[in-house]
């Protein structure tokens, strides 16, 4: 479309509201000078006819100037309003000075301040009829039509966010498609009540009923500053409808500007599984605070959210070291701007961590004084495969992260660790295992601060388990899951970084932290719950179909082996574990003893691995590539 057709079309659009204008202004002064009983005196002194004539054509022109021809009154709300009767009112006074200029005569002052009440009235509700009919397409007198095509939704929250869901629904905006047939609110004063004509019919409880009874399609969760034991009330009540379930933002995610653009998304397991969000003290981020940090595996689902976790403490630099450069230069690129204005310096050194010259180099140029030790091969059946790896990179690869901290006399070295290293029966597990006893040989020698965290699943991490069963609802089923009564113990992944995050600041040196993973889950649940908020049957139009345990697979996860316990620390989520740690000489000789078999057959490094870690017990096999689902 050419410039000269826009501005013909605008000024098309704007035609009947101009002709209201001239209208709204003739009639304003008239009935002013009537309505203040000074309509004979006007005519008599004459030129009345000269003076509205003026005051036509000025406020036609006022009101161009004040943008009220151009203005997408279809979104209109009370600021909208306010500009109405802001320039209505400089309009009148402008035509008031225009008339005395022109003619040399003056209404009486109160013709003009009725003339203004009026015209601001008439004017008014002329733009916000226009938001009016915009706004409510497809209603009828009494209350809320049905819109063909759209589906029918129950929205939950008849709060600000609710009445913003309900009014963007009504007005066809694309993020949030849908035609709202009901509310549900736990406040009982707003049960029964209207919000944009669409009527509060029950509490939570009646999530079920109110579905069943009308019919509902979709339900729409408007509720983003709900507590998570409220939100897991209403996940549970509408998982029982099996009515396809989306959600707004949490109230974190929310734009401020509520004008912003807000699109509804499906509810996913990991809103089941994610727990009251903890805010990280600052206080306990002194030991980063002004100091040069370095970041392993810093492009990592973990390594990435570490670096974000750690920029309100602004270090003096950050140094994203990672073999992969692609979520690697995301991650840069995503932070640069933040970076750049809290003056924290951010480097990028891609390179191995099985590599020591690379490693040296890092250290060399850029002189950590904390390191986040991320870094890791973590697949477990990928690892069964590859033992080999598994034992060089995670294993040898730490102990050259560690060798050259311990070295450079760094501060601070915080491994991330993993419950997989409790009572291994995979070669990953195993290896972090190690990776555990390492940093325990150099704490007992070092003036680096040596300690490691310990935690179980994270959601949305590469290769968990949430993301597969995504793509293969998109993809129709079946949903595989390995064994109908496997649990795993979940958290975030800014949870998770958090609580790494402040572990280090209680580490005195050797520990091994324990974060509080809650309750186990159990994964077929989690399958079934995706598919129901889904809005579909498991069994009936989604298969959940168990595979069998891959390689390397527990049934279960435990934070504990035989013989460790627990203390708690100031922080409830925290806590420490006691144990007696190896002597230096033992872990000297079991890296020896592993270094030698790296050249050998899967198998072999694998009794090896369980010699060096009693508590291993591996399954010697054959590992099919097949398995790697």
């Amino acid at each position: 479309m050419t410039v000269g057709t826009g501005k013909a079309r605008a000024l098309v659009k704007a035609t009947p509201l101009v002709v209201l204008d001239v209208a709204a202004t003739v009639v304003a002064y008239v009935a002013a000078a009537w309505s203040t009983g000074t309509l004979g005196t006007v005519l008599d002194a004459g030129g009345f006819a000269q003076t509205v004539a003026l005051a036509v054509l000025v406020n036609v022109v006022v009101f161009a100037l004040g943008q009220m021809y151009n203005s997408l009154w279809e979104y209109a709300s009370v600021d909208e309003l306010a500009r109405v009767a802001l320039v209505a009112l400089a309009a009148s006074a402008a035509a008031d000075v225009v008339a005395a200029l022109s003619t040399g005569r003056v209404m009486p002052p109160q013709v003009y301040f009725v003339a203004w009440l009026i015209l601001t009235a008439v004017c008014g509700a002329s733009r916000f009829a226009i938001r009016l009919y915009s706004g409510r397409k497809g209603w009828s007198v009494l209350g809320v039509s049905e819109k063909s095509g759209l589906p029918r939704s129950l929205v939950v929250g008849a709060g600000e966010t609710g009445s913003l869901t309900v009014k963007r629904m009504l007005a066809g905006n694309p993020d949030m498609p849908g035609f709202p047939v009901a509310l549900v609110d736990d406040e009982p004063s707003k049960v029964g009540r209207y919000i944009h004509g669409v009527k509060v019919l029950g509490t939570c409880d009646d999530i079920p009923s109110v579905c069943a009874s009308d019919r509902v399609d979709q339900i729409v969760l408007a509720v983003p500053s709900a507590t998570k034991a409220q939100r897991d009330r209403i996940y549970e009540l509408c998982i029982q409808t099996g009515v396809r379930t989306l959600t707004l933002p949490l109230i974190q995610d929310m734009p401020r500007d509520l004008d912003d653009r807000i699109p509804l998304r499906e509810v996913e397991v990991s809103d089941l599984l994610a727990r009251e969000e903890k805010a990280l003290d600052l206080c306990q981020m002194g030991y980063v605070a002004g100091k040069r940090v370095l970041v392993t595996g810093g492009g990592g689902s973990i390594g990435s959210e570490l670096v974000r976790q750690l920029l309100p403490a602004k270090p003096a630099s950050i140094v994203l070291f990672d073999i992969y450069e692609n979520t690697t230069y995301e991650l840069y690129h995503e932070i640069k701007g933040r970076c750049e204005k809290e003056g924290i310096g951010l480097e990028v050194e891609i390179g191995s961590i099985t590599n020591p010259s690379a490693l040296e180099k890092c250290f060399d140029e850029h002189a950590p004084q904390v390191v986040f030790h991320a870094a890791a091969h973590k697949h477990v059946p990928l690892m069964e495969a590859n033992a080999r790896e598994a034992v060089e990179n995670n294993m040898f690869g730490t102990l050259n992260v560690v060798r050259l901290a311990h070295e450079r006399k760094c501060g601070h070295f915080i491994l991330v660790s993993t419950d997989k290293a409790v009572n291994p029966v995979n070669v990953m597990g195993a290896t972090k295992r190690m990776c555990e006893m390492i940093v325990q040989h150099y704490a007992a020698r070092s003036e680096t601060v040596f300690a490691a965290v310990r935690f179980g699943n994270v959601l949305g991490s590469h290769g968990s388990v949430i993301p597969l069963f995504k793509r293969q609802l998109r993809e129709g089923g079946p949903i595989t899951v390995t064994h109908r009564d496997i649990t795993r113990y979940f958290m975030t992944i800014p949870e998770a970084s958090r609580l790494v995050i402040t572990a280090g600041a209680m580490a005195c040196g050797g520990e091994i932290f324990i974060l509080d993973m809650g309750e186990p889950v159990r994964i077929w649940d989690l399958a079934e719950n995706l598919v129901r908020l889904s809005g579909l049957e498991p069994g009936r139009d989604i298969e959940i179909r168990e595979t069998g345990l891959r390689p390397g697979e527990k049934l279960y996860e435990e934070l504990l082996m035989d013989g460790e316990h627990t203390i708690p620390t100031d922080n409830a989520d925290i806590m420490v574990l006691t144990g007696d740690a190896l002597d230096v000489e033992t872990v000297k000789a079991k890296l020896e003893q592993l270094s030698s078999c790296l050249d050998k057959s899967n198998d072999e490094i694998k009794r090896v691995l369980a010699e060096a870690v009693p508590t291993y017990h591996p399954k010697h096999e054959n590992v099919e590539r097949s398995v790697y689902r």
